[in-house]
């Protein structure tokens, strides 16, 4: 491995700074809700049994079980089942974590550091003992070698220290950056005498030695993979782990796409789907087995911050490079008719990148918001104080006459004009041509009326459907037209918004900034924000970026919902408390014997 200076670790004792105290969990802004003696979570069954299996379906395929790395398709699931974070978050809290493989951890009153104490008796699975030197080797590696994504999340940390063989320092650089104790909480601990003798940045068939409640067993690549429970696991009676991670066994198999994989639920060769169409969820699933309560159909209600999906522009491309222009084809959407029609009616149309919370911007800004917004008033759209934003609104008729006039007057004054029925840039002479690329066919019937909306615009589209190993690597690298993608949000927003929106990786192969942005106006908010003294200030930092982002028309919203549609045969118990931000909540459910029995008899 190639030297890395600035994360070099010295085995020595450090003082520590006068009046830190050990604490066994973190919470960005506010209290703790588990005292340093709690037994287990509130949503969880503390006594649920051990056993059975639980069957997943993936669409799509994988080629890799190095799912650190931006080099091929990592399988699902390693990254939860096999590796133990440091600090463990919780769904009944926001931006809180409790001590995992750390026992507890240490903050500078000026975040300048924190120290990170892991747990006696934690080990690998080949019975090693978890020490600080794969702690340092960990954020070198993926520092050095690791994802893009992760190299910037973690860019922050600017020294590691072993204090002893159990105890690390983290030093911070950097401005004040109060998320990033938390942030080194969610590190992912790499085995050193495991890899320092394997290239890292190549993708493996090798299950991987680790350390969490699962191992790999089997698989055949693009087929299936089976996770195994540890039964010595190391954590298994930890207070963040008790009445988690019930299931003997997870195979998860892999589908040509989704049509195949609700076929394979329904004919009972998997447990378990998360449905994320509108169409398939009001009518696939009208079957015997539904009525007759076998398979069960439930919405779960949360309240995670939704974030936006959208149809993307990438403003690599000279043809979106102008606002105006990618204000102008969002009127060739009609979110309206699309709902009533395609959708059931199912979907409320989304107004923020911070949907579903309290972080998203609405209405005219005001207060500490529009503070902050003044300072940049001679850099932003003049609409971020005039305007509340609304995407373009419809009838719900399909009839866009005044919104495809809208958009023409818009495009002719961006330079574009109409010539023998084409747009056309009037000084370059580019014809406006406009590819979709998409990974599934099932979005082919949502994107259709677009496309049709934007030939009538004098535009050439299509849409194209690949491959998931294709579409993953054109995204990675920035190789597409339009996407629809999802960005996901945290109830606290921080370094992940470099990745997403930073002009700091607008160029950066595998980084989530999917439009490339670049703004100066935007890495001056996302600096101050991901600084953010308070709560207060975080979420009024948080409204003005979102309210510079939407005027910046970088996407066409799409739609959002505020429950899990989920379908499941009646083989499983799960805990009676549902909490609000149900995380990875099949952790928390369990094979019950007695259900999948009768189940059985009654097929």
């Amino acid at each position: 491995m190639p030297v890395f200076p600035a994360l070099i670790a010295i085995l020595v004792t450090l003082p520590l700074r006068s009046g830190a105290e050990p604490m066994h969990g973190l919470s960005l802004h506010g209290e703790l809700k588990y005292g340093a003696d709690f037994t287990h979570f509130e949503y969880v069954n503390p006594d649920a049994p051990k056993g059975g299996e639980l069957r997943l379906g993936d669409e799509g395929t994988f080629d890799s079980l190095n799912p650190f790395i931006l080099k091929g398709m990592p399988a699902a699931g390693l990254v939860a089942y096999l590796y133990d974070p440091l600090l463990q978050g919780t769904a009944d809290e926001a931006s809180t974590a409790y001590g995992r493989l750390a026992k507890s951890v240490e903050v500078a009153d000026d975040y300048s550091w924190a120290i990170f104490t892991l747990r006696e008796g934690a080990r690998w699975h080949d019975g090693e003992p978890i020490t600080a030197a794969d702690l340092i080797f960990t954020v070198a590696t993926i520092k050095t070698k690791g994802h893009p994504g992760m190299r910037s999340y973690y860019a922050a940390i600017d020294s590691v220290v072993a204090l002893d063989v159990r105890r690390v320092k983290f030093f911070y650089g950097g401005e004040l950056n109060r998320e990033m104790p938390f942030i080194t909480g969610q590190l992912k601990v790499l085995p050193k005498h495991y890899w320092e003798d394997r290239d890292f940045e190549e993708t493996t068939l090798e299950p991987p030695l680790a350390s969490g409640p699962y191992r790999v067993t089997e698989l055949e690549p693009g087929r299936f993979i089976t996770y195994e429970r540890v039964g010595d696991y190391w954590g298994r009676d930890l207070p963040v782990n008790r009445g988690r991670f019930n299931f003997d066994r997870i195979r998860r198999e892999y589908y040509r796409d989704a049509t195949v994989l609700i076929e394979a639920l329904k004919a009972g060769e998997t447990d378990f789907r998360q449905e994320n169409s509108s169409k398939h969820w009001a009518t696939s699933y009208d079957i015997p087995a539904v009525e007759h309560g076998r398979l069960l159909r439930e919405e779960i209600p949360h309240q995670h911050p939704t974030g936006m999906q959208a149809f993307w522009f990438n403003t690599r491309r000279s043809k979106f490079a102008d606002r105006t222009v990618r204000q102008a084809l969002a009127y060739a959407f009609d979110f309206e008719w699309t709902n009533a029609n395609l959708f059931y009616g199912q979907y409320t149309r989304t107004k923020s990148f911070f949907s579903n919370s309290d972080l998203a911007a609405a209405g005219l800004p005001e207060g500490r918001e529009l503070e902050i917004l003044d300072g940049y008033r001679d850099r932003i759209p003049v609409e971020v104080f005039t305007t509340a934003y609304e995407p373009p609104l419809t009838d719900g008729s399909g009839q866009l006459r005044q919104g495809l006039r809208t958009a023409r007057n818009l495009l002719v004054e961006a330079g574009w004009t109409i010539q023998d029925n084409a747009l056309v840039h009037a000084e370059s002479g580019e014809r406006m041509q406009i590819e979709f690329l998409l990974n599934s066919a099932s979005w082919e019937r949502i994107a259709a009326p677009l496309i049709s909306n934007l030939e009538r615009l004098g535009i050439t589209a299509r849409a194209r459907t690949v491959d998931g190993s294709q579409y993953a690597n054109r995204v990675q690298e920035f190789d597409y037209d339009v996407i629809i993608d999802t960005q996901g949000q945290s109830t606290s927003p921080g370094n992940e918004q470099t990745n997403y929106w930073h002009s700091s990786t607008a160029e950066v192969p595998g980084s989530r900034n999917r439009a490339g942005i670049v703004d100066p106006v935007v890495d001056d908010l996302i600096d101050r924000l991901i600084q953010a003294p308070s709560r207060a200030e975080l979420v009024a930092l948080t409204r003005a970026l979102d309210r510079v982002l939407l005027w910046g028309h970088y996407v066409i919203p799409n739609w959002h919902i505020n429950y899990l549609r989920t379908l499941r045969w009646d083989k499983f118990g799960k805990p009676a408390v549902a909490p609000p931000y149900p995380r990875r909540f099949l952790t928390t459910w369990w094979y019950d014997a007695e259900r999948a029995a009768v189940l059985d008899s009654s097929e």
